[in-house]
């Protein structure tokens, strides 16, 4: 069946192909779609040089490609509201070409934006190649949506001069949007008045590891922030990663996609009920306007008053080696893992430090980690050679059955140390032990790796799961406070009889106390790993009196829409002795 012969869907359709990536052939699927339905396009095409997808083949004759992009484009006109927006990143090679294609469609250039990085492929024969281009148009040239004061950065008024005249709300950026390893270390800090984008490589955190050519969540929050409004309609024609998706979702945006590879979808759908509204992008931060003069003024009171600060004193040129020396040991020994994998994982780590005593460098295991981890925060991991493109999988399903103990080590570790943080804690061999041993005894049959990553998981998804409870209610969320028709008690608890499904759910004393306050994905799987007859042995005595102890839970829609926000609110509402504290405790 032609294209043009398929009717035109009704908005009810419509709103079903919302909120999913589509699987299919992009023309097809759009040509299904009612006219004027979006707010903003956004579409990162295959290039045509050759790439190796999943299920396309990136190899057209010239006309082929140049037809078929007219045709999807068109496509893209049509479904865009009168006053919608289309981005469209291309490689040089058509650059030129697409964008007179775009304007002979109808659409209304208004912005060549280069983006700029310096993780390009490297090349021989020829310069390396360390930019895209992102074309910014309308389909009317006077009215469209632009937010020029939610991507305002910093003027050089503000940053150099500290100029009290500068306009307090900032500059729009450029055109150019810059990435410099040397400029990009855990995040932008708030004197920075350029763009600096990272391309997703494979070192970097937020890499989803399924799609070779994955855009920076920064970039996308830039575009969709600018160009669309909170609830409305964001589309990506040609989803892949699914980046496009998930950003529009964390910044309360709708949206849609499609995507040809089954595979793709499958993985980014994954990707995208990881995530939830209001959640943090990933990667490098937006630069801020406040605090700007505060920053510039103390960096200028701390800068070196002579000539002589040029010297490298012995001590500086001693510890510049030792930093090397590190380097070239986590180099020879990661195995092609990150930093964190390095450190978290006991086989490699030794690898690491049995090598270090080889190179007679100084400092215990402890000290050795440490260091690393500021180098990396210095930059100097980005700026080497070192390859740590290895992607560690451990999903929330895997670590399901034994988060709740990853959790409760952490903390009774913590205790005892005084309140000693998660790093430390694995950086220290002997602190990173004591936390495996507290998470065996509590989930027995994982390794020390295992309930380490969870660990490690569990801190990175705190800040949005802080965030998500803060910005929900408990009827949204679907809970309420436990009463008696909730509960039951342990000494008759039948385990195979519970629900296999997500629920919140808590471990007490009868009515009087709380030990442990949980989410899951399937309550018969966690409580039948936590009330383990062998786990329960490493409990204290009094907390597994079988007469008294007793189990309430909540059955909820689902823990990944919102992952952690209904475990953060109810302890807001119960002192949980075995959490960690992520939020403050309900007054008395």
């Amino acid at each position: 069946m032609e294209f043009a012969e398929l009717s035109t869907v009704t908005t009810k359709a419509l709103e079903k192909k919302i909120g999913r990536i589509n699987q299919g052939d992009c023309i097809r699927g759009m040509s299904q779609l009612p006219d004027g339905a979006m707010d903003l396009v956004f579409a990162d095409p295959p290039f045509n040089i050759g790439y190796d997808y999943d299920e396309y083949e990136d190899q057209m004759a010239n006309d082929e490609y140049l037809e078929w992009s007219a045709k999807w484009m068109q496509q893209v006109y049509r479904v865009l509201k009168p006053d919608g927006t289309f981005w469209l990143a291309i490689g040089d090679e058509y650059a030129a070409e697409l964008k007179i294609a775009a304007q002979k469609v109808g659409f209304h250039p208004r912005n060549w934006v280069i983006w700029h990085y310096t993780f390009g492929v490297h090349c021989k024969g020829k310069f390396t190649r360390s930019h895209a281009h992102l074309f910014y148009f309308t389909k009317d040239a006077r009215n469209f949506t632009f937010s020029a004061d939610e991507v305002a950065v910093p003027s050089a008024r503000q940053l150099i001069y500290a100029d009290s005249r500068a306009n307090p709300k900032g500059r729009m950026p450029d055109d150019t949007w810059i990435l410099r390893p040397q400029d990009c270390v855990d995040g932008f800090t708030p004197d920075e008045d350029s763009w600096y984008f990272p391309r997703v490589a494979g070192t970097f955190k937020e890499r989803a590891g399924f799609h070779g050519c994955q855009m920076p969540e920064q970039l996308l929050g830039r575009i969709i922030r600018a160009c669309s409004r909170p609830g409305e309609l964001v589309m990506d024609p040609f989803s892949g990663s699914a980046t496009t998706l998930v950003v529009a979702k964390k910044l309360r945006r709708k949206f849609m996609g499609f995507e040809l590879s089954s595979e793709y979808t499958k993985l980014g759908t994954q990707r995208l009920e990881s995530v939830a509204d209001g959640d943090f992008l990933e990667g490098s931060e937006e630069p801020k306007v406040v605090g700007v003069r505060q920053r510039v003024k103390k960096e200028r009171s701390t800068q070196p008053s002579s000539g002589k600060a040029n010297q490298m004193p012995e001590s500086i040129a001693k510890l510049c080696d030792e930093m090397q020396g590190l380097l070239e040991a986590f180099g020879k020994t990661n195995r092609g893992f990150s930093l964190d994998r390095l450190v978290l994982d006991p086989v490699l780590n030794g690898d690491f430090q049995d090598l270090c005593d080889g190179m007679s460098l100084p400092g215990s295991p402890m000290e050795r980690n440490r260091f690393l981890f500021r180098l990396r925060k210095a930059g100097k991991l980005k700026n080497s050679v070192i390859n740590t493109s290895i992607k560690t999988c451990i999903s929330w399903n895997q670590v399901e059955p034994y988060l709740f103990a990853s959790e409760i080590a952490w903390k009774r570790v913590s205790d005892l140390y005084a309140n000693v943080s998660l790093d430390e804690i694995f950086c220290d061999p002997r602190l990173a032990e004591m936390f495996d041993e507290e998470a065996k005894r509590l989930a027995p049959g994982y390794s020390s790796l295992q309930y380490r990553w969870a660990a490690l998981r569990l801190r990175k998804e705190n800040r949005n799961g802080i965030r998500r409870e803060s910005e929900m209610t408990q009827d949204a969320l679907g809970i309420q406070r436990f009463d008696e028709k909730n509960r039951r008690m342990f000494e008759s608890l039948d385990l195979r009889g519970l629900p296999d499904s997500p629920a919140v759910y808590a471990i007490g004393l009868e009515k009087k106390s709380c030990l442990y306050l949980g989410e899951t994905s399937s309550l018969r799987t966690r409580l039948t790993s936590q009330l383990d007859p062998v786990a329960m042995n490493s409990w204290d005595r009094k907390d597994r009196d079988p007469v008294s102890l007793s189990i309430s839970f909540i059955q909820v829609s689902s823990i990944s829409d919102y992952r952690f926000a209904r475990q953060f609110k109810m302890q807001k509402w119960y002192r949980s002795e075995w959490n960690r504290n992520h939020v403050p405790a309900a007054a008395s």
